[in-house]
């Protein structure tokens, strides 16, 4: 027993590419999963939640300003559903679609707190539940990405993973009285505690590849600067070793997990060369890209190579806050996306935010492909092994509605997720649906969360 305990730590090392101070972590592969042989399939049952014994990833993904509906909803459900004007980017990975009709938030409803719908579509997103209205005095609830992480993160370096594309904002007053911490977090840990998401691609990447202790991390990111070098530099004897033990198919794998990580290095590396871009009145730090397409796929790569190397298995990525009023000149629309908004029902307007609405798409699109084409440590991929939730806080911006959300639920759920149509839920708790994606991720104690009536069916 002691040599094959010998040969699990040997092995278990392994999932780390090492070499001057630096350390790389390795994509799941079947080379390295000592713990079957030593534990049995018993073991691969506990430590992992899908069928096939591979982790299962859960993600949530928040655009803003809701969606106009008539652009947005497929006119018929089922499998043989027509894609929508702004859903057709999805059209490639459709196999791992759902469009999920009729889902509400009733406690982002104004009522007698009156004003404040973009605070409320941000902090109820992922609570289900009635924020204070203060700019000080900060109360929401624990949102579903941490009731899992604290379930599941023991067996990952990270337990969450939270990014954001867009400013972060944790004091004052920013819609009607409430604080900004509700407009620009989506995550939280405690009712009072958000989640600061990470913006600069930068230091997500550092934080994921990072070079040791924080003392070393931050020396060896200086010396790679001067010397402009990669982390991959670092760990290439480690890897040419290693790539001679694997099976072909691992061979394979780890080229192509290798090929990504330098592909997202050199695009940071080429964001920073033209230094500090500003916006107005916000300085904007270095890895910041300043064009916000770009900012948005280095985000959505290092989410992939998050979960192509089991670093984590449950994330957010708050793609902007809702009331967002950013430009989208590169697709022919200068004005504000929330001055736009509110189109008053003016044609032209309509036709501007739909421009929008399906550039987010498209956005969300490539990500999809980008997970379909990894093969996972069970040769499915990591689609097939994912549950992607991606959505608005609010339905109707022009209306400032919260319900009959515009909602996608992408991935297979390691095989337990019915997709490939459009369904409409009449009505339900978009809690109802967290807590059937807790069930799927292990968690099944959890009898109700937020506003939740019951287990959502049917997907």
């Amino acid at each position: 027993m002691k040599s094959n305990m010998s040969s699990f730590g040997a092995l278990n090392r392994r999932h780390f590419l090492r070499g001057l101070g630096a350390s790389l972590a390795l994509p799941a592969m079947e080379s390295l999963r000592p713990w079957r042989a030593l534990a049995g399939e018993a073991a691969v049952a506990r430590m992992a939640t899908t069928a096939s014994g591979a982790p299962l990833r859960t993600a949530f993904l928040f655009f803003p300003n809701g969606a106009i509906p008539a652009a947005w909803w497929p006119t018929e459900t089922g499998a043989d559903f027509a894609w929508s004007r702004t859903l057709q980017p999805l059209a490639k990975a459709r196999s791992y679609v759902q469009v999920l009709g009729g889902l509400d938030h009733q406690t982002a409803i104004g009522g007698t707190d009156g004003g404040g719908d973009h605070a409320r579509g941000n902090g109820t997103f992922l609570t289900g539940v009635r924020l204070k209205k203060s700019a000080t005095d900060i109360r929401a609830g624990v949102s579903i990405d941490q009731v899992l992480a604290r379930a599941v993160g023991k067996e990952t370096r990270f337990a969450s993973l939270e990014l954001t594309c867009d400013a972060v904002q944790k004091a004052g007053a920013c819609d009607s009285g409430y604080s900004c911490a509700y407009q620009h977090n989506i995550s939280w840990s405690s009712p009072g505690t958000p989640m600061t998401p990470e913006v600069n691609p930068r230091l997500a990447f550092e934080r994921l590849f990072g070079m040791g202790g924080p003392g070393e991390r931050a020396a060896q990111f200086r010396r790679r600067q001067l010397e402009q070098r990669s982390i991959l530099d670092f760990v290439r004897e480690d890897a040419r070793e290693l790539q001679g033990r694997l099976a072909p198919r691992d061979a394979e794998k780890l080229d192509q997990y290798l090929t990504g990580v330098r592909e997202v290095e050199q695009r940071i590396q080429n964001t920073e060369r033209f230094g500090e871009v500003r916006d107005p009145g916000l300085a904007t730090p270095a890895g910041i890209p300043s064009d916000y397409g770009q900012h948005m796929q280095l985000m959505y790569d290092l989410l992939v190579l998050a979960f192509q190397t089991d670093s984590t298995r449950v994330a957010t990525l708050l793609l902007a806050h809702d009331g967002s009023n950013r430009s989208f000149a590169s697709i022919g629309v200068p004005e504000g996306h929330h001055d736009i908004s509110h189109h008053q029902d003016k044609p032209e307007l309509i036709q501007k935010l739909s421009e929008i609405d399906q550039w987010y798409a498209e956005q969300f699109g490539k990500f999809l492909e980008k997970l379909a084409s990894i093969r996972d440590i069970d040769g499915q991929t990591l689609l097939h092994n994912s549950m992607i939730v991606y959505g608005s806080g609010n339905a109707d911006s022009n209306r400032h509605t919260h319900f009959n959300l515009p909602l996608v639920l992408a991935g297979g759920g390691g095989g337990t997720l019915n997709s490939g149509r459009y369904v409409k839920h009449g009505g339900k708790p978009m809690t109802n649906l967290f807590l059937s994606l807790a069930d799927r991720m292990g968690v099944k104690s959890l009898e109700r969360f937020g506003d939740s009536t019951a287990r959502l069916a049917d997907i």
